[in-house]
Order: structure tokens, then C-alpha cells, then sequence
């Protein structure tokens, strides 16, 4: 599987990349109209970075009791349910007059429920192609979230302006619903991966034996770590430039749009361990330029560049699979997104923090800088194991 054309012509992989394109549309339509309407209310930059990226928090506490549901759900359903959800809540966040408290309190209990998302979409992922095309199928849906980024954001901008942010919140509850009735009328019906009931045990013993390989711990940190602290530039963009975040917004989804499509089609294997290394620095590195509060196109500029580094990601993902059992590759895709989540909750609220006492722009540079120090920590575990095997372990 080498060309686009032979990924959509695999059996239900076109309605399930119609279920991210659709879900990741409502997802940024409804975080730009929230972190507006928090900092609208508040003219915090901590509580509108929070407001965003804050739900991220609870990823973990679902990735530490929930995430076995991953393998053990009808994936179509599960899916489905998980839709419906986000859209009750989102438009939950739309009442007016809804205390700031209660706001986060629905965004950490969505962030909760989120994290069995990835798990359950990436682990079907799996099961719909073949071992050697997940990683161009997942370049795709990476593509797909970039674009719908772009245009999540931009609309988003418009919505706000033309139906306040609470029209856009109910904008995106709707969308939604859209995802739900998509993922039931696309997917068939498939048995759960694995066998067994969902439970806090399974989810421990799982957590434990993907964490306890050397190999795979440092790629994990890899993903999570110097990820979450750019998300945290990302997240202070709403402060930084309030007329354009939006469009700072668009221009980071376009560079990761970029990084995707090269990684995921036109690098031949070959190349992949040796372009990594460059990927991760790139991610972090263009960040330092806010030091100097640069303009606005310099500033923009300097984020589709960095941007184009997320691409580290998706071959670390490649990587993560060659060294975990197939039967837990859900609850290790599951386990990838929600601790890269909780870090961008993490590197938001750092963000924040730091912006209180210096400036969105120094803030930006710090989170930057510090990026690069964890990559350049964690470079020595991220060499090729010996022999050029990757030994997948043994199943649970």
C-alpha cells in the first residue's frame, strides 16, 4: 500500500477518515469559541489557555482507569457514543451565564471521556490496513486534521464574529452529531480487539507492561514531553495576538499539514530514523525567535516552520507500533494520545503561568527552549535498536 488511491480503496478506511475530518472540524470550531469567550470574560491568558488545551488534564486520569475499554468495545459504537457525547457537552458550554467553574468542570469531564478516543479510532485504524499501511493511513488522517484545523480555525474566526462564541459552540455540537450518524452509517460492526471485560486492573496491568520497556518509555516521552511545550506556545496565541489567533492558529495547522503529507508519502523508510532527530529540534527550535517579539508575518512565519516538526510524531507512532503487541494496539495508540494531551494541558498551563509574569512573546521562547533541552535529553534512546529489529514483545 504506496499511493493514496490504495489507501481509499481499502475497505472503511474513507468513512472513518470521514469521522476525524468531521470530529476535528467540531473540536477546533468549539476550542477556539471557548478560549474567546474565557478570555472575554476574564482577560486572563492562563484561563483562556486553560480553557482550550485544560481538558487535556483529564486524559491521563482516563489513560490510567478507563483506557482497556479501548480494545474491549465494539469499535463503530463506541465511536458513535463518544460523539454524542462531545456534543451534549459542547453544548452544554454554551449556556449563558454558565460560572467559569462550571465550564472547566464540563471541560475536564470531557477530557475524561476523550480519552478512549484515540485508543478506539487509531486501534481500528490497525485493524483496517495492513502493518505496512498505517503509517501512510495515519499520515492521512494527520493530513486531514491539519485541514480541518485550517478551516476549523478560520471558520471558527467567522462564527465568532457573525454568532458570537456561543454560536459557534452550538455550531460545533452539531457537528458532532454529524460525526456520530457517520460513523454509524460508514463502519460495520466488529468485535471488540480484545477479549475480557474493561476494568481499572486490565487498564493497570496494560499501562505497566507497554511502560515497562525501556524502548518504548523513551518513545513515549518523545511524543508526549517536547510536544506538550509547544502546544503551550500554541495555546498562547489567543493573548499573544488576540485580532489574529486565528490565523496563527491556520498557520501552524498548515506547516503540520506539510510535515504529515512529506513524512507520510514521499520519505522512503530509509530516511526515517535519520530525518527524526532533525523533525524534533524543528519543532521547538523556530520558537526562540519570540524572544525578540518579532512582527507579526516574522512571528507567523516562524510557527509554520516549527509546525512542520509535529511530523516527528507520526514516526515515533511508527516506531511505537513495531515494538507493541498487536493486541493492545489500541490501548497503546490510546495511551500515546492521552498522555501527549495531558501534556499539552501541561505545557499550556506553564504557558499561561509564565505569560502572567513576563509576556505572551518571552513566554513563548521559554516553553521553546526548554522544548529542546527534553529532545536533546532523550536523543541517546532514540537510536536504532541493535541489529535494526524492533521486537514487538510478548502479548498480554
Amino acid at each position: 500500500m504506496r499511493t493514496y488511491g490504495d489507501l481509499f480503496r481499502a475497505p472503511e478506511y474513507t468513512p472513518l477518515f470521514a469521522t476525524v475530518t468531521i470530529q476535528m472540524s467540531a473540536q477546533t470550531i468549539s476550542a477556539l469559541a471557548l478560549g474567546t469567550l474565557v478570555y472575554d470574560a476574564t482577560r486572563s491568558p492562563l484561563l483562556s489557555a486553560l480553557s482550550m488545551f485544560g481538558g487535556s488534564f483529564a486524559q491521563m486520569a482516563g489513560a490510567l482507569t478507563l483506557l482497556s475499554a479501548a480494545d474491549r468495545l465494539p469499535p463503530r459504537t463506541a465511536l458513535a457514543c463518544l460523539a454524542l457525547i462531545f456534543s451534549a457537552g459542547t453544548a452544554a458550554l454554551a449556556i449563558p451565564g454558565l460560572p467559569v467553574a462550571a465550564l472547566f468542570a464540563l471541560v475536564l469531564g470531557l477530557g475524561l471521556v476523550a480519552s478512549l478516543g484515540g485508543g478506539v479510532r487509531f486501534g481500528l485504524l490497525s485493524e483496517i490496513l495492513p502493518e505496512e499501511g498505517y503509517l501512510l493511513g495515519r499520515s492521512v488522517l494527520n493530513m486531514a486534521v491539519g485541514t480541518m484545523q485550517i478551516c476549523g480555525f478560520a471558520a471558527g474566526g467567522v462564527l465568532v464574529v457573525a454568532l458570537s462564541p456561543r454560536g459557534a459552540l452550538l455550531t460545533a455540537a452539531a457537528l458532532y452529531i454529524l460525526t456520530a450518524v457517520t460513523a454509524l452509517a460508514g463502519l460495520s460492526r466488529r468485535p471488540p480487539r480484545a477479549t475480557g471485560r474493561p476494568s481499572l486492573a486490565q487498564t493497570w496491568r496494560t499501562n505497566v507492561h507497554l511502560l515497562s520497556s525501556a524502548p518504548r518509555r523513551c518513545t513515549y516521552l518523545a511524543m508526549w514531553v517536547p510536544n506538550g511545550l509547544i502546544v503551550g506556545c500554541e495555546a498562547l496565541f489567543v493573548s499573544y495576538s488576540p485580532e489574529h489567533a486565528g490565523l496563527l492558529l491556520a498557520v501552524a495547522a498548515v506547516g503540520m499539514l506539510i510535515g504529515d503529507t512529506a513524512a507520510g508519502r514521499f520519505v522512503p523508510p530509509r530516511l526515517r530514523e535519520r530525518l527524526g532527530p532533525s523533525l524534533r529540534l524543528l519543532l521547538a527550535v523556530p520558537y526562540l525567535l519570540f524572544a525578540v517579539d518579532p512582527p507579526l508575518p516574522l512571528g507567523a512565519a516562524a510557527v509554520l516552520l516549527a509546525s512542520i516538526g509535529y511530523a516527528a510524531t507520526l514516526l515515533l507512532q511508527e516506531r511505537l507500533m513495531a515494538l507493541t503487541p498487536i493486541s493492545v494496539h489500541g490501548h497503546a495508540l490510546g495511551l500515546q494520545t492521552s498522555g501527549m494531551l495531558t501534556m499539552q494541558g501541561v505545557g499550556a498551563a506553564l504557558a499561561g503561568g509564565v505569560a502572567q509574569v513576563t509576556s505572551p512573546s518571552a513566554a513563548m521562547a521559554i516553553m521553546a527552549a526548554a522544548s529542546v533541552a527534553v529532545t536533546l535529553a532523550l536523543a541517546p534512546g532514540l537510536r536504532p535498536l541493535p541489529g535494526g529489529t524492533e521486537l514487538r514483545g510478548s502479548p498480554l
